[in-house]
């Protein structure tokens, strides 16, 4: 005979049913709320990421070719000029009037650094935007300095004035900007060398290289590292940090750093600096020897000596 169920029985049923479905959207809620929690997680570390890293073309080539003949040659120019006249007043010559050598100078620094003012670098290539501010800061610089030694510069001595434009803060804070804009510049092609050798292994310039550590690095690295040295050591020079570099490679190649008992890149360094062993062109006429394999944008710097 069926045994008819009570009514405690249906509500039994009727709560193991709630409770069922209760539990079930538990499960369901819980399920969907982690979801929300993990995708909202991951969407933070992605949207870091991608504002950390530069964007797609911020210093592909055609950027740095570009940046190259409107801001990085006109200033160029002018340094190569300042060497030169340099140079002239060095020499000690007598016909040399050096307050109209200064004028020229700041003539040409006027010219350049108002070509270099209209010139604008996309807000996605931040290193290519500080080291325009960089270039236009020296000139400045230069510009107003030599502008105030014209007035004194026939009242000393040649070897006086060197000396005293040597030491001047205004010269010396306008090498630094100089250099500083320099060094933006070959982090720039650093970071397009990045796009297309996503394993590149980079070495912090703040550390000194051993002779082994500067071996292993690649060409671009090795710039930048050059570049950060310059600038820590305030050498404001008439070549390119690839000269340097260049010029560092064949010494340790042909055994010199060895045998004068030479342990890192910073003691090489000051010994090729400190005999005048570095000439603008070191770079282009050892490229074929050492740097065949390297990768680098298609630069005017890299290709031949200007």
């Amino acid at each position: 005979m069926d045994k008819r169920l009570t009514r405690t029985d249906y509500l039994f049923a009727l709560m193991f049913i709630f409770m069922l479905v209760c539990i079930l959207g538990a499960f369901f809620y819980g399920l969907k709320l982690g979801q929300l929690k993990s995708d909202e997680k991951y969407d933070k570390i992605i949207h870091a990421d991608k504002a950390a890293a530069p964007e797609i073309g911020a210093y592909d080539q055609q950027v740095l070719v570009s940046y190259y003949h409107t801001i990085f040659l006109p200033f160029r120019e002018f340094q190569n000029k300042w060497f030169e006249q340099m140079s002239q007043i060095e020499a000690g010559n007598a016909a040399t009037d050096s307050a109209a050598v200064l004028k020229e100078l700041s003539k040409i620094a006027d010219e350049k650094y108002a070509a270099l003012q209209g010139k604008t670098m996309p807000a996605s290539s931040p290193l290519l935007v500080q080291s325009l501010q960089g270039y236009l800061k020296s000139l400045k610089l230069f510009s107003d300095a030599l502008g105030s030694f014209q007035s004194k510069a026939n009242g000393m001595s040649q070897a006086q004035l060197l000396d005293t434009i040597q030491k001047d803060p205004y010269f010396l804070e306008a090498k630094t900007q100089s250099l500083t804009a320099q060094k933006n510049y070959f982090e720039a092609i650093l970071a397009w060398n990045g796009t297309l050798d996503p394993d590149i292994e980079y070495f912090d310039p703040v550390n000194t290289a051993n002779l082994d550590q500067w071996r292993a690095m690649n060409l671009n690295v090795k710039n930048v590292y050059i570049s950060a040295k310059l600038l820590n050591s305030k050498s404001f020079v008439p070549f390119y940090p690839q000269d340097l570099t260049a010029r560092i490679d064949e010494f340790i190649a042909n055994g010199q750093a060895k045998k004068l008992n030479v342990n890192d890149v910073n003691q090489t360094m000051d010994l090729l600096l400190s005999t005048n062993a570095v000439r603008a062109g070191d770079f282009v006429k050892s490229k074929a020897k050492w740097y065949g394999n390297e990768t680098l944008p298609q630069l005017p710097f890299f290709l031949s000596v200007n």
